[in-house]
């Protein structure tokens, strides 16, 4: 597995032009010399960015838990493949080899075949961020079952329409899980979601906090005694390259979550690949990233990206501030980690706690530090340096989507030179280019425009399920011929680039994806409620956070405001989850519209930023005396 990892500078350029120039014999040689295949592909890549229709390694037959899992056994069996991190410190910690984690995949992906789920069924996870979340997204990949998993944080409404979109034959959650010093009942707003699901024919519940929950009979199964049950033995599915691998919903900007399709042999590469260079990965290194696997940064870079590499993996239930506002850094102590990738909610987070909880703890085994979900910020970025790094680690800034399945943009640690808020240069194989507003690319350095990737690469993904239409017109029609990011980009003089953030209408909160037509919709549904419009704006914590402008009907106009303001809250946190409230709320009377009937966002957004000093063309706009009014009742 030592095939592609890169050494220094000038050997990036190598190959990175390398990899433009001939992007089929590079992404083959990657993957025939690095990776377990049933059958070779006969064609490398097959593509037309036009339809959106793309293959990679087509013909090739593969399992990913036999490159994850199987072909570590003769070498690394007796090697710790995750380390499991429980919310309360006083619990223990789990120690999971290659060779146990071979056994409990096994047993239940066979649990999995006696609840009759067979390749291309979905099953839908809400699990916590335990070792069972794991190993049953390993089990499906292994009998060729498209897992789905669900952050469990969402709501009861959130979870059924992700249910309903790929009708899953088969959920499992489990009776509660530990938040900080908060236990949460995930069964409860299953049962909700599950009122409402035709498709599902068996839950199967773990038991982590053992809460009462009700167990409806002839549907819900406890998993234990099933597990307990089911034999070790299980042999993989050999699976097509452009086999479905997951479902991952995104939000969208029109409302329904985009359910994004991965499929087996690209995603498998392209983890593989970006997990190894970004992150330099050595053969005795303990990594960990902090996210949850609920999101797609879980998905490559807690779970198959380093188990492909045969890493060690750290999986972390809890939250940074339990039970104190140092148990980052007690972990990586305690486990000597040696890659430690999070978020800038998270940096910004622990930085306005005293620097003593991070000096108290010895770090020096940390090699690589890294920040993800959104682009840092300078402050942060020089924070997490000083602290954190000792000025010895490099940040590892990196940029991608759920869309890319891996990291497109990010330095490569003690090759490229970092710099503060850049995400530096493309890895080999990436090809962004910057296009200006007649769609035409824009040549040279120190500019700014559209960010898009000119030539497919293995991790893309395919489709969204069920709507290749929605696929083709939200990411390849804005830009003909390219894949449109939906990000903004500057690329500076030397070629560095830096993300400049979403130009639609989906807005980065502590490192989620929200979109804003769904949060508008589920306030929608108060009766006081005539219209809103959701715009972000800089929070010194969070990145984002929301801002709400809300007009209401003649009957809410009497109502007391705050309380009006919680329960809109309340409604929000019911439809979606808690992650998507809204930090500020002003009522108005009026929202500013085009004469097509379009709300000019970018104003909104300049208010609630706060900034007043040019407001742009709004000849276009047929009320423009209400910008007035709603400067002047801004919330502070």
């Amino acid at each position: 597995m030592n095939n592609y990892l890169i050494e220094n500078l000038p050997e990036y350029f190598k190959i990175y032009k390398k990899s433009i120039k001939n992007p089929k014999k590079f992404w083959d040689k990657i993957a025939d010399e690095n990776f377990v295949w049933y059958q070779r592909w006969s064609k490398v890549v097959d593509y037309d960015m036009h339809e959106a229709k793309i293959k990679w390694f087509k013909g090739a037959k593969l399992n990913i838990t036999k490159n994850c899992i199987d072909r570590h056994l003769a070498e690394r069996g007796h090697k710790n493949a995750i380390i499991w991190e429980p919310n309360n410190p006083d619990e223990p910690t789990q120690y999971i080899t290659y060779n146990e984690l071979y056994d409990r995949v096994g047993k239940m992906a066979n649990v999995l075949r006696s609840q009759g789920i067979e390749k291309g069924d979905r099953v839908c996870i809400y699990l916590p961020m335990i070792p069972e979340l794991a190993i049953c997204m390993l089990a499906c990949a292994r009998i060729g079952a498209i897992h789905s998993v669900i952050f469990a944080g969402f709501s009861a409404s959130a979870v059924a329409s992700r249910v309903n979109d790929c009708e899953a034959k088969l959920l499992i959650c489990s009776d509660g899980s530990y938040r900080g010093s908060k236990v949460l009942n995930l069964k409860s707003i299953i049962d909700e979601a599950l009122e409402k699901t035709p498709s599902v024919q068996h839950v199967l519940v773990v038991k982590r906090t053992h809460n009462e929950v009700n167990m409806k009979e002839g549907r819900d199964l406890w998993l234990q005694p099933l597990y307990d049950a089911a034999p070790i033995e299980n042999v993989p599915q050999i699976m097509d390259a452009e086999d479905p691998l997951f479902i991952l919903y995104t939000s969208g900007s029109t409302g329904k979550p985009k359910g994004m399709l991965h499929t087996c042999a690209g995603y498998m590469v392209y983890s593989a690949y970006t997990f190894k260079n970004v992150f330099n990965y050595k053969e005795n290194d303990i990594y960990w990233c902090t996210a949850d696997i609920g999101w797609i940064t879980g998905h490559s870079y807690i779970l198959y990206g380093p188990l492909a590499n045969g890493a060690t993996t750290v999986i972390f239930e809890g939250v940074p501030t339990y039970p104190q506002p140092d148990r980052f850094w007690e972990v990586i102590e305690k486990h000597k980690v040696t890659q430690f990738y999070t978020a800038p909610t998270a940096i910004r987070s622990l930085a306005k706690e005293s620097s003593d909880w991070v000096e108290k703890h010895d770090l020096s085994s940390l090699r690589v530090i890294g920040s993800v979900g959104e682009p840092i910020n300078d402050e942060a970025w020089h924070w997490y340096n000083d602290h954190v790094g000792k000025k010895k680690c490099p940040i590892v800034d990196t940029w991608w989507q759920t869309e890319t399945g891996g990291i497109m943009i990010a330095p490569v640690p003690f090759v490229t030179p970092t710099k503060p808020t850049y995400a530096t240069l493309p890895l080999p194989g990436i090809q962004p280019v910057l296009m200006d507003e007649k769609r035409n690319e824009i040549t040279g350095n120190q500019t700014d425009g559209s960010l898009c990737i000119r030539f497919p690469w293995p991790g893309i993904a395919r489709t969204i399920w069920g709507d290749h239409e929605r696929y083709k017109q939200t990411y390849f029609s804005a830009f003909p011929g390219k894949y449109f990011t939906g990000d903004g980009a500057l690329r500076d003089e030397v070629g560095y680039y830096r993300i400049t953030g979403r130009m639609d209408d989906v807005i980065i909160v502590s490192g989620h994806n929200l979109g804003t037509a769904p949060i508008e919709d589920s306030i929608g549904l108060h009766p006081a409620v005539a219209e809103s419009a959701i715009v972000g704006y800089p929070h010194e914590v969070k990145g984002n956070a929301l801002y709400g402008y809300i007009i209401l009907k003649d009957t809410g106009e009497s109502r007391d405001r705050e309380n009006l303001k919680k329960e809109i809250n309340l409604l929000i946190s019911d439809t979606i989850g808690p992650i998507a409230k809204l930090d500020k709320i002003q009522f108005v009377q009026a929202l500013p519209k085009t004469r097509s009937g379009k709300i000019m966002r970018r104003i909104l957004r300049k208010i609630a930023e706060g900034d007043f000093s040019n407001f742009g063309d709004t000849s276009t706009l047929l009320n423009p005396e209400v910008i007035e009014d709603i400067k002047n009742n801004r919330i502070g």
